[in-house]
């Protein structure tokens, strides 16, 4: 079957990358690889891959590529990562992270019922059903069942990381986030393995602020 968009997702893979949102391969064939016209309404298909976030419903938004991209590169999960995703949105970000993570699998928690089991039929329709895990809850309390995690990330913004996060990513994982309410900041922790973390900011950031 033609792919109408190929053209289009590849250019918007080589901006990235000029932009120093993308320095790895394998983010930039992640990126290349997965349909995002397939995870936004139909009436913005035309600008799917425009450098830009875009509504999908429900006063949800799918962010811009260049922040998923740069959340995608911090994260820097292995190819056998178990990842857990707090925003499951339209499925995209989950997406890319699956072919990111090949040997792995991605855990994705949404607070929407209505979101979660469209991005759930999405993924599945796409071949991601077997690689990526969709649950309805409150993120902030993480997938228990599921852990322990080797990296998680937050897809809206937070006041802070999440204690039950921290708890559920093994030591030697890492957390990004967006965090803060008038102001944002993109952070990263790094869970060490002596038990102490660090953190790090990397620029401010415009996230919906999460639900529930």
């Amino acid at each position: 079957m033609a792919d109408d968009y190929a053209e289009a997702r590849a250019s918007l893979v080589e901006r990235l990358r000029r932009g120093g949102y993308v320095e790895s391969d394998r983010v930039a064939d992640a990126i290349g690889a997965v349909p995002r016209h397939e995870f936004v309404p139909e009436a913005s298909r035309s600008r799917a891959y425009a450098d830009r976030p875009l509504s999908i419903g429900n006063d949800q938004t799918v962010s811009a590529p260049h922040m998923m991209a740069l959340m995608t590169e911090l994260l820097d999960p292995d190819p056998d990562g178990r990842v857990l995703e707090v925003g499951t949105g339209c499925g995209y970000h989950a997406a890319v992270t699956a072919e990111v993570v090949p040997d792995g699998h991605v855990y994705t928690v949404e607070y929407d019922a209505e979101l979660a089991s469209e991005a759930e039929a999405r993924l599945d329709r796409l071949g991601y059903g077997e690689r990526v895990s969709v649950r309805v809850g409150d993120g902030r309390e993480g997938w228990a069942e599921r852990a322990r995690f080797d990296g998680a990330y937050v897809t809206c913004a937070v006041p802070d990381v999440p204690d039950a996060l921290r708890e559920q990513v093994r030591r030697g994982g890492r957390i990004v986030a967006p965090v803060g309410d008038v102001h944002q900041e993109l952070i990263v922790l790094d869970e060490r393995e002596d038990g102490t973390v660090e953190r790090s900011e990397h620029g401010s950031v415009r996230f919906v602020r999460i639900r529930g």
